[in-house]
């Protein structure tokens, strides 16, 4: 999101060093402080990823199969619950990985051995990985053959009110103060680049409203949703006050403004001889412009 402010597989903490590679787009270390320091109060805050999660499990019900392994890529405080099902649980922040029981490790750095899960589920985080089609191999990579991948992250659009209310406010000297999104096009082209079978990228719009922008910000540091770049410029004190007044500018009759989230869902599966496969070119015997002619009357 770009922001302004007992398992399936043996767990251990991965060796990830502290140093930040500069050729990343986001620091490694503000993600795991971030996410730190939400984790006491994130209960609050949980209403994107809840509504994220609900997404996909709805995605799962329709699947006519049961899976045993699963790996929570993004576990937060652990919420997610299969039942039935050993789930190991990752998540780049301490707090969160200790409160749901897991390891505290990068989706783009698996510390899993391939093909230890039939089920890998990500909810809320794949917006702020710095290697996203790196970490979409690896999660292919542990899974078994004909294993689900599911995903739900904040995509392209997601905080557009936001976005032109600092656009307004910093007018003069813009900064830096948005990550770069992925948009539903893009997150399709990944899956099968990261050699998904059969994949699915389908995008739901979102809308929060709030009653004045501190709400907006304090929801965003509360799920761990802020400025993840290095070195971000300071937000001065007057920028604070013009991007306040654009975001009440654009409130509605009742005084609320309305924000939006981009949630974009993933659905992809480790390959596998079993599944169906697409039709061999030129096998067709019609071809569409017969299809497409209109029928003759009996």
């Amino acid at each position: 999101m770009p922001l302004l402010v007992a398992g399936a597989a043996p767990l251990h903490k991965p060796r990830v060093s502290d140093s930040e590679n500069a050729s990343e787009i986001f620091s490694r270390a503000a993600r795991r402080r971030r996410r730190d320091r939400a984790a006491p109060g994130f209960a609050g805050f949980a209403f994107l990823r809840e509504h994220m999660l609900e997404g996909l499990l709805e995605r799962l019900d329709a699947v006519r199969r049961e899976f045993r392994d699963v790996l929570d890529l993004g576990s937060f405080a652990g919420d997610l619950d299969i039942p039935g099902a050993r789930i190991a649980h990752l998540d780049a922040g301490f707090g969160f990985a200790k409160a749901s029981g897991g390891v505290q490790g990068d989706e783009d750095r698996l510390p899993f051995a391939d093909a230890s899960f039939d089920l890998v589920v990500s909810v809320g985080v794949l917006d702020q990985v710095n290697d996203v089609p790196g970490a979409l191999v690896l999660a292919r990579r542990v899974l078994r053959p004909d294993g689900l991948f599911l995903g739900a992250f904040a995509g392209a659009g997601t905080l557009s009110t936001l976005r032109g209310c600092m656009k307004e406010a910093e007018a003069d000297r813009p900064a830096a103060r948005f990550h770069p999104q992925i948009d539903v096009r893009a997150a399709g082209d990944l899956l099968a680049r990261a050699g998904f079978a059969l994949p699915v990228a389908d995008v739901e719009t979102l809308l929060v409203r709030y009653a004045g922008l501190p709400n907006l910000l304090r929801d965003l540091r509360g799920m761990a949703a802020t400025n993840l770049l290095p070195d971000p410029a300071p937000l001065t004190r007057d920028a604070l006050v013009r991007a306040s007044a654009a975001f009440a500018d654009r409130a509605e009759p009742d005084g609320r403004t309305p924000e939006r989230f981009e949630i974009i869902y993933l659905t992809g599966w480790a390959p596998d001889p079993s599944q169906p496969k697409p039709a061999r070119r030129g096998s067709a015997t019609t071809s569409l412009a017969d299809a497409l002619k209109p029928k003759r009357p009996d």
